[in-house]
């Protein structure tokens, strides 16, 4: 039961992230290129939840971004934030969550292989023109972005997240067995 309120919770969380982004960071963009905080989300969730439900979440978050975009095929975004949440989860048993250079780490890697991933998966399914230039520019310029709003988020995100990984990853042994 709590790991459903938590899902809903997540999703709301979703849903005011997706209007942040939508809103406010249309004001603020570099060179016509804003954050993606949806990379970020995904990453966390891998990071300090347990793989199933950041699959499941990852994919439900894709999902509604597709319909609410209006993309004509649905499904590039859900596949990409969930590869991101597996890699997130691998990222986990083998990095350590407490330094912010290794999240910042994290979040380089997550938003290169989102985007390489997600103009791929576009240029193969809607037969697009590499522009590779364009690609790379808007590439490092979120890159920059998300690692700024990591670096001035790292507090929250890491107290949230321990919050959650304690109850999502914490082994409760009876002791009495022993």
């Amino acid at each position: 039961m709590k790991k459903v309120l938590i899902g809903v919770i997540t999703y709301i969380s979703f849903l005011i992230i997706y209007f942040v982004q939508a809103n406010f960071f249309d004001w603020f963009t570099i060179a016509g290129v804003s954050p993606n905080l949806f990379i970020i989300l995904a990453l966390f969730l891998g990071l300090f939840t347990n793989y199933y439900f950041a699959l499941i979440m990852s994919v439900i978050m894709g999902l509604t971004i597709d319909f609410e975009v209006g993309r004509q095929f649905v499904g590039t975004t859900a596949i990409m934030l969930t590869i991101v949440s597996v890699l997130a989860t691998y990222l986990d048993k083998n990095f350590s969550k407490d330094s912010r250079l290794t999240i910042i780490i994290m979040v380089i890697v997550s938003t290169i292989v989102y985007e390489i991933g997600l103009y791929a998966l576009n240029m193969f399914i809607f037969s697009y023109e590499a522009k590779m230039g364009v690609f790379v520019k808007i590439l490092l310029i979120e890159v920059l972005y998300n690692v700024i709003i990591t670096s001035v988020l790292y507090e929250p995100i890491r107290k949230l997240g321990n919050l959650l990984e304690r109850y999502f990853k914490e082994r409760n042994i009876l002791t009495r067995y022993f």
